[in-house]
């Protein structure tokens, strides 16, 4: 079978399947003839009815070798597994590592060796792992289905060895063939390194599913979840929610009346820091704290004098909006509700009076109470995802226990044109009237161009910067996937954060 259809027989017919990473590799490896979806099938699905994280190799690509983006992949894999504590099924049919760039796999904290670690780990958290190795299992991969709590095997597909046969007779002159050295009668009645041995993937996929569906049901987390109901705004119709000119704005809760149930969100200081817009509602019935950056402009008052107004430009995070979403999330914690950030930032502000004002310190505050909070975090990129405004809104440094963007999304550092405009002044800085206006416009052109390809949702997804790339319109079931897998997590740990300054 090929991976997928390996997937089709091992996941409950019928149930989703939440793929992760599907974009990776794309774009990359070009001088080696690529590696689409970085030659392996990740993501959570149901397997005789328990919710599990699944690794298949897809040995199409480069016969399942492994590429530096399919060591992160895996790596993401098992992240989502330990930190949700959810059962993971590895199909193993790979020939190892991709030779030519063992120095991009090999050698480092997170390359080949921390996914034996997790190995390690994860068995010793008391999280399942069963390997099925279906094809071949070669030197350091061998390690990933005997570090597993079961390993089962395909006869005359599967082999399993530290070193093959070309490799044993240039290291010791021994001529051995591939079934003799570590076929599946060998690796499971000789050497008892395999548990069992069946004759073909069916069987072994099916004997995977006997094995995942009598575990014991797992302790869930006291998430809160009703019946669901439909959006009262028809969800299909989001797409013409988000301009596709990112400058301009655009509301909000226009965009939240498409994704939660009944359209009803129950907003937290609604009348303060305004381009930040908290509040809880319900997605397919699971509770949900929403962390939204407001796009349209509004305006706050200053002092007491109701001409005392500014107007705020819409993505941007204020110290009062910076400080409200501080609580919030707290608050968040504090009663057990997962957060979901949707992410359309352009950054803090700047400027002598937001200096002033205390925004580094309310920054900071936020940015401190995100990486320090223990509900899961989902993060969602809707439109521009810039500066300290990613790190703020829980971008991946932040550990999301998911993370998506829709193609309307852009992240970077800053803005292209803004990106370009520094750039060419830092260039021409020494050369003050030898450069014609003509000249300037085509470096601005030609490095905004080449700004604005590394920012494309694809690019990011294709270095797993995101899980996915989403259709706007499968939000909500997608959100509603991920909470159930994260209420696998059980308990929830209790939430302490550093040092603010207040």
């Amino acid at each position: 079978m090929l991976a997928r259809e390996r997937l089709g027989v091992l996941l409950d017919r019928g149930t989703p399947f939440l793929e992760l990473g599907l974009w990776a590799g794309w774009g990359m490896y070009e001088e080696w003839g690529g590696a689409p979806g970085a030659g392996c099938v990740t993501g959570v699905g149901t397997v005789s009815g328990r919710t599990c994280v699944v690794v298949a190799n897809d040995a199409t690509v480069k016969a399942g070798a492994w590429f530096p983006i399919t060591l992160k992949k895996i790596l993401r894999a098992q992240e989502i597994a330990l930190e949700s504590r959810l059962p993971i099924v590895y199909l193993v049919d790979s020939a190892g590592v991709f030779l030519p760039l063992q120095e991009e796999i090999f050698p480092d904290k997170e390359h080949f060796g921390r996914v034996f670690y997790n190995n390690a780990r994860l068995s010793a958290a008391g999280i399942y792992q069963i390997a099925a190795i279906m094809g071949p299992c070669v030197a350091g991969g061998a390690y990933l289905p005997i570090m597993s709590d079961e390993a089962l095997i395909v006869e005359g597909t599967g082999s399993i060895f530290l070193a093959g046969p070309h490799l044993v007779k240039a290291a010791i002159g021994e001529k051995v063939e591939t079934e003799a050295l570590g076929g599946a009668e060998v690796q499971t009645d000789v050497s008892m390194v395999v548990d069992d041995r069946f004759p073909d993937d069916a069987s072994c996929l099916e004997a995977v599913r006997t094995r995942i569906g009598q575990l014991a049901t797992p302790p869930l987390a006291p998430f809160d979840r009703t019946d669901s109901a439909e959006p009262a705004t028809d969800p299909a119709e989001i797409l013409g929610v988000v301009p596709v000119d990112r400058t301009r704005p655009y509301d909000t809760y226009a965009l939240l009346a498409h994704l939660l149930d009944g359209s009803e969100f129950e907003e937290y200081k609604s009348t303060s820091g305004r381009s930040l817009v908290c509040g809880t509602g319900r997605i397919l019935g699971w509770a949900v704290g929403i962390v939204a950056n407001q796009r349209a402009i509004v305006a706050r008052r200053r002092g007491l004098g109701p001409k005392e107004q500014e107007m705020q430009i819409g993505g941007v995070i204020y110290s009062d909006a910076a400080d409200k979403g501080t609580r919030f999330i707290e608050l968040c914690n504090q009663k057990g509700i997962p957060l979901l950030f949707l992410q359309d930032v352009t950054g803090f502000m700047v400027g002598s009076r937001a200096e002033k004002e205390g925004i580094i310190k309310d920054g900071a505050k936020m940015v401190n109470v995100v990486a320090n909070s223990t509900v899961p975090k989902i993060t969602i990129f809707v439109g521009n995802s810039y500066g300290a405004g990613n790190y703020a809104m829980c971008g991946k440094a932040y550990g999301p226990r998911f993370i998506f963007a829709w193609p309307s999304a852009s992240i970077a550092v800053m803005g292209g044109e803004q990106a370009a405009q520094t750039l060419v002044a830092i260039q021409l800085k020494n050369r003050p009237g030898e450069v014609s206006e003509e000249e300037k416009a085509a470096r601005l052109a030609d490095i905004k161009a080449r700004y604005d390809a590394t920012t494309d949702p694809r690019y990011a997804a294709a270095r797993l910067w995101v899980d996915g790339i989403l259709d706007p319109r499968h939000t909500r079931e997608v959100v509603a996937a991920c909470l159930t897998a994260c209420a696998h997590q059980g308990e929830i740990p209790p939430f302490r954060w550093g040092v603010l300054q207040t």
